[in-house]
Parts: structure tokens; C-alpha cells; sequence
């Protein structure tokens, strides 16, 4: 994957922290996971839809379905990372979140995300459809970037 940087409007800051290098000097792996989650719920947050315990316990769930990260070059500490953020895709219960990872000075690429994202009836055990207010949400924000099929 190589995402197209232009199609990003939104993105946030991170500074590498010293517990997430590995023995390698590196950042470990796994932490890019929590890096891009870090910028999908920033960018929700913008698009004015708070995620909090308290609504994700009572209103609904949102799970990951799908999680695929492409690594470029190993991030290191103190370096700061941009996050960039978008959803490219709204289905009838799910959405797909991009992301690209990038040193915030140089725009050196270091990781790509997809992330695949469902949402659950508050007791997690079916699917309900997305409302059309998050459809509209995300449309004036991303225009015509997002993919929304018509209902059938």
C-alpha cells in the first residue's frame, strides 16, 4: 500500500517516548498500532463525535475488524511523527480508516495503516447500520475522497 498523502486533511502530533523502543533501538511494532489509534480517535474528535468509556459502554461499540500496517523505516525516540488520518470507505455498518505515519520535519514515511472498523448494538452481538448523520459527518469533511455506496 502507498497512500496517497494528498488525501489526508487531518492529522496529529506524537513524540516518540523512550518505553516504546525495542532492544533494537527501534520503535517496537506493535506500538504503531497505538500511534494510529491515537489519530483515528483525534480525528473523530474533529469531526465533532466524542469517543469516550462512558458512550462506548451505554450507546454502542465500535470494534476493529481488520488491522494491516505496512512499515517503511523505523521510527526512534524523541523523533515526532505526524499522524495522518481519514476515512476512505463507509459501508452499511462499517467503516475504513487510512493512516500514514511520517517524521513531522522531514514527511519521511514510516508506517501505513488500515484499519477496518464495525459497529456493534451496545451488547456487542450484532451489527447496526451507521446513521446517516456520521455518513453526512464525514462526507463535508472528507468530500469526495470517501467511498459511500448507495443503499440497496
Amino acid at each position: 500500500m502507498k497512500s496517497d498523502r494528498a488525501l489526508f486533511k487531518h492529522s496529529s502530533r506524537i513524540t516518540v517516548r523512550n518505553y516504546e523502543i525495542d532492544w533494537q533501538g527501534i520503535v517496537h511494532n506493535a506500538i504503531y498500532l497505538c500511534y494510529f489509534e491515537v489519530g483515528r480517535i483525534s480525528y473523530l474528535e474533529n469531526l465533532g463525535i466524542m469517543v469516550n468509556i462512558g458512550s462506548i459502554q451505554t450507546d454502542f461499540r465500535i470494534v476493529v475488524v481488520r488491522n494491516e500496517i505496512d512499515y517503511w523505516t523505523p521510527a526512534r525516540f524523541g523523533e515526532e511523527l505526524q499522524v495522518l488520518t481519514r476515512i476512505s470507505r463507509i459501508r452499511n455498518s462499517s467503516f475504513t480508516f487510512e493512516g500514514i505515519l511520517e517524521d513531522a520535519t522531514t514527511r519521511r514515511r514510516v508506517a501505513e495503516n488500515v484499519s477496518v472498523h464495525a459497529l456493534l448494538d451496545p451488547s456487542g452481538c450484532s451489527s447496526v447500520p451507521l446513521d446517516d448523520a456520521f455518513r453526512k459527518r464525514v462526507r463535508d469533511f472528507e468530500g469526495p475522497n470517501v467511498e459511500i455506496p448507495s443503499p440497496e
